[in-house]
């Protein structure tokens, strides 16, 4: 399994650029038809694909996930956590900042 963690920002948009290729063309997809499904521009997209996009916001790769079908997958990226302990109250009172004591 790969660590994540050894590799530096622009390498994980490089990786993710890649990944995105596979799945464009595992849908029979191309470029043109990803821009026109998703509104971004072809240019954004093959910078993208071929990692030498600066910087890709996130609306944006969102946007290149619905084309390919694997919005869903944001679940399994951050699924939804248990509700903390610090915000259950039994007297049934709004929740409140966490409050540490200074050092």
């Amino acid at each position: 399994m790969t660590d994540f963690y050894e590799f530096s920002t622009p390498e994980l948009v490089r990786l993710l650029g890649s990944r995105f290729k596979e799945y464009r063309m595992y849908c029979n997809l191309t470029q043109k038809e990803v821009a026109q499904q998703s509104g971004i521009g072809q240019t954004t997209i093959c910078k993208f694909e071929n990692g030498t996009a600066g910087n890709l916001s996130l609306s944006t790769f969102i946007l290149l996930m619905r084309v390919v079908g694997r919005v869903n997958a944001f679940d399994d990226l951050m699924p939804e956590l248990p509700e903390s302990p610090y915000l259950i109250r039994k007297e049934k009172k709004a929740p409140q900042r966490i409050r540490h004591p200074k050092k």
